[in-house]
């Protein structure tokens, strides 16, 4: 078999169209995010807080109860961290608990666990350790367990989730050394031969790939007589001839992390393999990760709490001038922040994960919106809690052991949590993918008057449809709820914080939040797609808004249903003021920001104006080309899969 292909040359409009055809077209579902993108405050769709019911929860309980004994006595996450790897004791341990299978249909010999369950399942053991999370995470999440839960056909079901959810670990490849982000140039190819597919090309960063056994391949199949082509999903077995793990990775955080390079050459996979049509490969990877991307904002929950924990402890202990650093303003309001915080991000988690559980609604851009701010904020805690435990949070917790202090790994989990601001989607692609799905309406009704293909006749009749759009929707974004002042009264409950306030204020954002929106279309039209610093604030505006709505639905229900009810409403006031403070800034930032200079001073940084800025150091890095060249090598690289001994 021949090599594989070169990279497709691709323009940036055709990369465009490769991502907008894989994206799901319609809205069949209400979608309270959506509404909020659009000026409307859907109170109705998260409120009364949507629960699970009786029997998932029981059974999740046991799960959970399982699973902590588990994390408390079988994972060392100081062993981990320094053998750099998860022990085969603990991958075992984990098989025989059925951790495998937490999201897998009891009839496959899964757990069968809602999506609310395992998300608490994740941000125990991430807890525990984060590179045991994200083995759990992306065997499930994005492995091969979710699509075929959604695309494969019984056939598939029968023959792979068994195994999945017992003994075979599994990974989902579709990045390449030189195609992160923009998969129209998908260089791994795919090859019908017969009843086969033959499979050429190298896969970066296979999260699971040193230890998987079975793989979720995206490759491009050939346009030919009887095959379709474009880019296909296929199931590969690990262990096939051909594949080889080049290269088992390392980084800077998620030290135990089983994440490699794997090359594919020559290697045949049956047809009946293939996940779903041919073409249809990053339709399912990007349905896929609409509910998958909640397991990152689950563990970074786990982080959060957490942080909270190890800053409540430690500032209670240590005394600065007199009293406990916690009660001198300067790190009371860090441990305020955390706190206020992990409530929120909870609050947006549960609720998310909770709806599609019930899928009842679309929860594409409240998925999105949770890893975002998730990774963000978790980000953030950790880094503040490094900085309330000054020295002791820089330094490792191996180093404060040996000097006979308490083993806190602060420093650890700030740089194990870096990876979730690039894993599954990097914040700035986030925003990207959101501000696509929340103009959706827009372009939907004007779409083609900016589109520059489109004919005369095509630009009068969207403007025909634009005109009747705006005409009943602008005169709605003027006054609402949010103005009048007793909106949202069942959240001001005798004795608990204010928190109809922060509706009401969330109301009217959502509105002003759309006229800007508006207005920005109006003002740059075709060029919008370029304008990513604008989109971007505009998402973390819309994330701010989600989270402060969660955070008062849930503080609600605990009040209902839970003795935390006054507690739960004091940090959701915190948070509510903490976020409002944010989206002021957001809001201003908008129009009044360097964007047009930073352009200008980029042009001049890569153009070399600027080399001269560079003079006064020495550059430690080591030779060698950026990206690694994928051709064959002349020798083969030796193949470092690792096989899991059975105990």
């Amino acid at each position: 078999m021949s090599a594989p292909t070169s990279k497709p040359s691709v323009s940036e409009r055709e990369a465009r169209q490769v991502a907008e055809a894989a994206r799901e077209q319609d809205w069949r579902k209400p979608s309270f995010a959506k509404e909020l993108f659009l000026g409307r405050f859907r109170l109705d769709l998260v409120h009364p807080h949507p629960m699970p019911p009786d029997e998932d929860a029981q059974r999740g309980e046991e799960f959970l109860a399982k699973l902590r004994d588990f994390c408390e006595t079988k994972i060392d996450s100081a062993r981990i961290e320094r053998e750099a790897k998860i022990p085969d004791e603990v991958l075992n341990g984990l098989k025989e608990l059925g951790a495998l299978g937490m999201k897998i249909d009891t009839k496959y010999g899964g757990l069968g666990l809602t999506q609310v369950y395992y998300n608490k399942a994740l941000a125990l053991v991430g807890s525990a350790n984060p590179a045991v999370g994200a083995l759990l995470s992306a065997h499930q999440s994005i492995g091969v367990p979710q699509p075929l839960k959604i695309f494969g056909t019984q056939e598939q079901k029968d023959a792979f989730l068994p195994r999945c959810a017992r003994t075979d670990i599994t990974a989902f490849l579709l990045t390449e050394p030189d195609v992160g982000s923009d998969p129209a140039r998908l260089a791994t190819t795919a090859v019908p031969d017969g009843d086969d597919y033959v499979l050429d090309g190298v896969k970066l960063w296979t999260t699971n790939g040193v230890v998987a056994d079975l793989l979720v391949v995206m490759a491009r199949v050939p346009k030919s007589e009887g095959h379709k082509g474009g880019i296909t999903a296929f199931v590969v077995e690990a262990a096939s001839e051909g594949v080889t793990v080049e290269n088992r990775n390392a980084f800077m955080g998620l030290r135990g992390l089983e994440n490699g390079v794997t090359r594919f050459h020559n290697v045949r996979v049956p047809a009946a393999h293939r996940i779903g049509s041919e073409g249809a490969g990053l339709k399912i990877a990007l349905t896929t990760l609409n509910t998958g991307r909640l397991s990152l904002p689950a563990m970074c929950v786990g982080a959060g709490k957490w942080c909270l924990k190890i800053a409540r402890e430690w500032s209670a202990a240590r005394e600065q001038w007199g009293k406990p650093v916690a009660f001198h303003e300067a790190v009371g309001s860090k441990i305020s922040f955390i706190a206020a915080t992990t409530f929120a991000l909870e609050a947006v988690l549960d609720l998310s994960s909770q709806m599609a559980d019930e899928d009842r609604n679309d929860i594409r851009i409240e998925a999105a919106l949770a890893k975002l701010y998730g990774s963000e904020m978790a980000c953030l805690m950790a880094d503040e809690l490094v900085q309330i435990r000054g020295g002791r949070g820089f330094e490792t917790a191996e180093s404060l052991a040996a000097r006979g202090e308490r083993a806190v790994p602060a420093e650890q989990v700030l740089r194990d949590l870096r990876i979730n601001r690039i894993f599954e989607g990097s914040t700035e692609i986030m925003h990207l993918l959101i501000a696509r799905e929340a103009v959706d309406a827009h372009l939907k009704v004007a779409g083609d008057l900016i589109d520059p293909d489109k004919t005369l006749s095509d630009k009068a009749k969207a403007g025909a449809r634009a005109g009747g759009f705006y005409a009943k929707w602008l005169p709605k974004l003027v006054a609402g709820p949010g103005q009048l002042p007793r909106s949202y009264a069942e959240f001001h409950p005798e004795g608990h914080a204010d928190l109809s306030g922060h509706l009401r204020y969330v109301e009217r954002s959502a509105r002003k939040l759309a006229r800007s929106t508006f207005y920005a279309m109006s003002r740059w039209q075709g060029k919008m797609e370029t304008k990513q610093g604008f989109l971007g604030r505009i998402v973390d505006i819309g994330a701010e808004l989600f989270a402060m709505s969660a955070a008062c639905v849930r503080a609600e229900l605990l009040r209902t249903t839970e003795d935390h009810g006054r507690e739960a409403y004091q940090l959701a006031d915190a948070f509510c003021r903490q976020s409002r403070i944010r989206v002021e800034e957001l809001f201003g930032r908008l129009w009044t920001n360097t964007d047009d200079l930073d352009r200008k001073v980029v042009k001049g940084v890569l153009s070399g104006t600027y080399t001269w800025l560079e003079e006064g150091v020495v550059d430690p890095s080591g030779d060698g080309p950026w990206i690694a060249d994928t051709a064959l090598p002349a020798t083969p690289r030796p193949d470092v899969r690792r096989v899991i001994e059975e105990q």
